[in-house]
């Protein structure tokens, strides 16, 4: 591709690369699999192999990190696991300092676990506990456990001015007049650095479409999967390098259960494209944004006992058991449908399932489990027995004057088994307390 802009860029990389530090401190380029995160990950392969073909030392250490939400647009998460792949496998053949790392929310701030265990209400403008609990946090947590190491830690992000106003303010915001690096926002430690931040949409799909992927990726699979997924014409308008090269887009791709957007333009095109396997998935999606504020769906207060009725009588707290039980039907339900389509698409894993288990222990569901959804959805007969059988025998035979104190103590060993699932594992007394305590008001009335 021949571009001065983009030329400038690789100069720009090779020699802030250079730049001299105590720490060498490591890069760290977001990598999401989009079109600017590959373009910027492009220019700086070649920036490396420019420094490599001058036997220039290659001191300093860059990880391209990829957030996983665990709710990523299925069609999206296929194409980043092979191209983390390749870019691994990549670098050690060619001797390059890059290493691939794929980060993931904690079990207990995943999205199924905050929405069907916990009963969170589902993501709004206003309400938008994802992108902390699931970008923020663990790329933060990355981010400092490379700081602690290495000092200090320069993140590189595909960010462009040309993209949103938004951006725009973002950028300007945070960076030092006259300096490449700003402070991060967060990590005081730790700046960012946005060398594509210049250039427009065209020579982003410049460089994928005609600079060869330095990785060996079929670049061409990228522009399909914008491509089927623009929403419409204006979004691929012009011509970049040849007529098979159309400029295609600003689509984006994030959760495919995203709530926060009214409609999720990319999953729908895809759809329309011959993705059909994704339709249950995107109905779903509407239904958890259609149901949100239903107040028969809601409880009176919060996870924290407080009082969450408006003054209208509307409730504004988390979802009630009984919703809760019914989206996790529904999500296997539409598992089960992907699944005959494509077996490898897991919605929801088997580590969330158990933790919701326990969740629902916890706020004093033992009627339904998970267990009992997942077998009347696939059809298995999977027992739910927490305890083993002699056990059971010899607390039934204990309890024979009152049989309500068998199902009292199956609960509390349920409770006490199923708290080490869970990575934060206080409140076992409380949890242990609150149920006898509703046990004796039970008793009592």
């Amino acid at each position: 591709m021949k571009s001065q802009r983009v030329e400038n860029i690789i100069l720009e990389l090779i020699d802030q690369y250079q730049e001299p530090d105590r720490y060498n401190r490591p890069w760290i380029i977001g990598f999401s699999g989009g079109k600017d995160s590959t373009a910027l990950l492009t220019l700086v392969w070649l920036a490396l192999q420019r420094l490599k073909d001058k036997n220039i030392p290659l001191k300093r250490n860059v990880y391209v990190v990829c957030n996983d939400t665990m709710v990523e647009n299925p069609v999206i998460e296929e194409y980043v696991t092979k191209v983390l792949d390749m870019i691994a496998r990549a670098a050690k053949d060619q001797s390059l300092p890059v290493s691939v790392a794929t980060t993931t929310p904690e079990l207990e701030d995943s999205f199924w676990c905050c929405v069907i265990g916990k009963g969170y209400p589902v993501p709004n403008n206003s309400f938008r506990f994802c992108t902390e609990k699931m970008k923020i946090k663990p790329t933060s947590k990355f981010i400092t456990d490379q700081v602690a190491a290495d000092g200090e830690a320069i993140v590189l992000v595909g960010t462009r001015l040309s993209e949103s106003q938004q951006r725009e303010r973002s950028i300007k915001r945070h960076e030092i007049k006259g300096h490449r690096l700003s402070k991060h926002p967060l990590n005081p430690n730790t700046y960012t650095y946005a060398p594509i931040k210049e250039l427009m949409l065209e020579e982003v799909w410049g460089i994928i479409n005609s600079i060869p992927s330095p990785w060996g990726f079929d670049n061409q699979i990228l522009f399909k999967i914008y491509a089927d997924a623009s929403a419409d014409d204006y979004e691929c308008p012009t011509v970049v390098t040849d007529d098979s090269h159309r400029s295609c887009g600003q689509s984006r791709f994030g959760c495919w259960i995203c709530t926060v957007v009214k409609e999720d333009k990319s999953m729908s095109s895809l759809i329309k494209s011959g993705v059909k396997w994704m339709k249950p998935l995107l109905d779903f999606r509407d239904r958890l944004v259609e149901n949100r504020n239903v107040s028969e769906l809601r409880c009176p207060t919060r996870r924290n006992g407080q009082r969450a009725v408006d003054d209208t009588g509307h409730n504004l707290g988390n979802y009630t058991m009984e919703y809760r039980i019914q989206l996790l039907q529904e999500l296997l339900t539409v598992q089960k449908s992907t699944q005959s389509y494509r077996s490898s698409i897991d919605l929801i894993t088997n580590q969330e399932l158990i933790a919701i288990q326990v969740l629902w222990y916890r706020d004093g569901n033992f009627t339904t489990t998970v267990n009992d959804i997942y077998n009347k959805v696939y059809g298995y007969n999977i027992p739910n027995t927490n305890i083993g059988l002699q056990e059971r025998i010899l607390l039934e035979k204990a309890c024979t004057e009152n049989p309500k104190h068998y199902q009292l103590i199956h609960e509390l060993l349920a409770l006490q088994k199923n708290k080490v699932l869970l990575m934060r594992k206080y409140g076992l007394q409380t949890d242990l307390e609150s149920r006898l305590e509703s046990f004796i008001k039970e008793a009592e009335s």
